[in-house]
C-alpha cells in the first residue's frame, strides 16, 4: 500500500488577497516613491559588503561605512553623480559593476524594469500596472505603454553599446583591453543615464581637449536627457514625415534644449575666457569644446572637464539656474524640466501682455498644465531653499562657503552631480540632507507630495469667487 504524503497546509484564506490589495491600492506616485526608497536602502546594504571595496597599497581593504554606501547608492539610483568617496579607488571592479547596474536601474526606472521582467515571463500586465509605468516614463497614455517599454529598452541598450564601442577607441589604448572595455561601457552607461559617475579621481578633467571622449559623452548625455517619447517621435517623423508629425511637446523640448545649450556654451566662453584656472590655458578649439561640454553636462549629467571650484561667481550663478531647469521630461535627467520652465515663463509673459491664454506653436496650453507647471516650480523652489537652510544649520566648517552649499543643494535636487569640490568636506548630517534632496529630485517634488496625500475626494460645495485679492 502506497502511503500518500500529507499535502501542505492551505494558506490562510484572505491573507494573499490582502497582500495583493495593499499593493494594488498604491497609486503610481506612491509606488514610484516606495520602490526608489527600498532600492536605495538595498543598494546601500550591498555596497557595504567588504568584497566590493578596493584595496590599499599595503593590501588592506578600504573602509566604506553604511552612510557612505547609502550616499553612493542614492547618487547612483537617482542618477546624480555626487560622491563622498572615490568610486575609482574605494570600490573594486565588482563594486563598480554594482554601481553601474544601479545607474541603469535608476535611469530607466524601477517600475519599468519590473514590467519588462513581467513581459519576458509572459505574465499579463493589468491596466493599473500600465498606469504606473506610464507615470514613470512620462507616457501620454497607458494604452501603448508596453510597446513603448520594449522600444525604450532596445533603444537604450543599442545606444549604450554604440557609445561604449566608440569610447573603447580611447580607453583601450589607455587602460588595456579588459579594463579599457569596462571603462568604456561604464562611462557610456553613466553618460546616457545622466549619472555623472566616472572612474577617474578628477572625473573627466584629463580629457578636456579630447574631442572623441568629450563629444561622445556629450552626445550620450543629450540622447539620455532628451526624453524617450521625444526621440521615438523624432525617429518616426524622420522615417515617415507625413504619417508621423512632430508633437507640440517634441517641438517645445527640442527648442528649449537647443536654446539652453547655446546659452550655456556662450556663458562659459565669455565668463571663463580669461580665467587662468579654467579656459585661459586652452586654445580656441579646446575652449569651445570645453564650454560646450560644460553646457551639456548641466543638463543634469554631472561630468566635468573643468574645475568648478575655480570658476567665477558669475559662471556659477548661471550654472545654478541651468541645473535647476534640468533636462526634458521622460528622460533620465532631473530638475524641474525644460517644458515646466517654458510653460511658467510663457504664462507669465501672457499675463504681462494682458492675454488670458498661453499659446505654443499655434496651440493653447491647457489651464491645468499651467497650474501644474506653477506648482512644480513653487514646490521645487521651496524644497531647495528648505534643504539649503538645513545645510547651513548643520554647517560646522568655516571653509565651506555660502555659494558652495547652495551650488551643492541645487546640484543634488537637479540630480546633476556637479560640485565645487565640496561634497567630501561636508559632515554626516549634511550628507543625509543631500540624500533626501537627491531622492526627492529624482522622483519629483509633485510626485512625492501626491504620493503622501489622501485620495482625491469630491467637494460638493463650491464657493463664489472673490476678485478683491490684490496680486503684485
Amino acid at each position: 500500500m502506497t502511503r500518500v504524503p500529507p499535502s501542505p497546509p492551505a494558506p490562510e484564506p484572505g491573507r494573499a488577497g490582502r497582500r495583493k490589495s495593499l499593493l494594488a491600492r498604491l497609486s503610481p506616485p506612491q509606488l514610484i516613491a516606495l520602490s526608489f526608497a527600498l532600492a536605495i536602502l538595498l543598494g546601500g546594504l550591498i555596497l557595504t559588503l567588504p568584497g566590493l571595496h578596493g584595496v590599499n597599497e599595503d593590501g588592506t581593504r578600504r573602509s566604506v561605512n553604511f552612510l557612505q554606501a547609502l550616499f553612493t547608492s542614492t547618487s547612483a539610483l537617482c542618477v546624480t553623480g555626487l560622491n563622498v568617496i572615490d568610486p575609482s579607488r574605494d570600490f573594486n571592479r565588482a563594486g563598480q559593476l554594482v554601481i553601474m547596474l544601479l545607474i541603469q536601474l535608476g535611469g530607466l526606472g524601477i517600475i519599468t524594469f519590473g514590467t519588462s521582467f513581467a513581459l519576458l515571463s509572459r505574465r499579463r500586465v493589468n491596466f493599473t500596472e500600465r498606469l504606473r509605468v506610464a507615470q514613470q516614463v512620462g507616457a501620454l497614455n497607458a494604452g501603448g505603454v508596453l510597446g513603448l517599454i520594449r522600444s525604450i529598452f532596445l533603444y537604450t541598450f543599442v545606444i549604450e553599446l554604440v557609445g561604449a564601442a566608440l569610447l573603447a577607441f580611447r580607453f583601450v589604448p589607455l587602460e588595456g583591453w579588459g579594463r579599457g572595455l569596462f571603462y568604456a561601457l561604464f562611462h557610456s552607461v553613466s553618460a546616457f543615464n545622466n549619472a555623472g559617475f566616472a572612474l577617474y579621481s578628477d572625473n573627466l578633467m584629463g580629457f578636456v581637449g579630447d574631442p572623441l571622449v568629450s563629444l561622445v559623452i556629450a552626445l550620450l548625455i543629450i540622447l539620455g536627457g532628451t526624453g524617450f517619447l521625444v526621440q521615438l517621435n523624432v525617429v518616426a517623423h524622420l522615417l515617415s514625415p507625413r504619417r508621423n508629425r512632430l508633437m507640440v511637446h517634441s517641438k517645445l523640448v527640442l527648442t528649449m534644449m537647443a536654446a539652453l545649450l547655446v546659452i550655456g556654451t556662450l556663458v562659459y566662453m565669455v565668463f571663463e575666457w580669461s580665467n587662468p584656472r579654467t579656459l585661459a590655458p586652452l586654445g580656441f578649439g579646446d575652449k569651445l569644446l570645453a564650454s560646450f561640454f560644460q553646457s551639456v553636462t548641466l543638463r543634469t549629467a554631472g561630468f566635468n572637464t573643468l574645475d568648478y571650484g575655480a570658476m567665477h561667481l558669475s559662471t556659477l550663478f548661471v550654472s545654478i539656474i541651468l541645473m535647476f531647469i534640468g533636462a526634458n521630461p521622460g528622460g533620465t535627467g532631473g530638475g524641474i524640466k525644460t517644458s515646466t520652465f517654458y510653460v511658467m515663463m510663457a504664462s507669465a509673459w501672457s499675463m504681462v501682455r494682458g492675454r488670458r491664454d498661453t499659446t505654443l506653436f499655434r496651440r493653447r496650453i491647457d489651464t491645468d498644465t499651467v497650474l501644474r507647471a506653477m506648482t512644480v516650480g513653487l514646490l521645487s523652489i521651496g524644497l531647495v531653499n528648505v534643504m539649503f537652510l538645513l545645510l547651513l544649520v548643520f554647517n560646522t566648517r568655516g571653509d565651506v562657503l555660502f555659494v558652495s552649499l547652495f551650488f551643492e543643494a541645487v546640484s543634488a535636487f537637479g540630480t546633476v552631480g556637479l560640485s565645487m569640490n565640496t561634497t567630501p568636506l561636508l559632515n554626516p548630517d549634511q550628507h543625509v540632507v543631500l540624500i533626501l534632496l537627491m531622492f526627492l529630485g529624482r522622483i519629483g517634488p509633485l510626485t512625492f507630495a501626491v504620493a503622501f496625500n489622501r485620495p482625491d475626494q469630491r467637494v460638493l460645495i463650491r464657493y463664489p469667487a472673490d476678485k478683491d485679492i490684490l496680486i503684485g
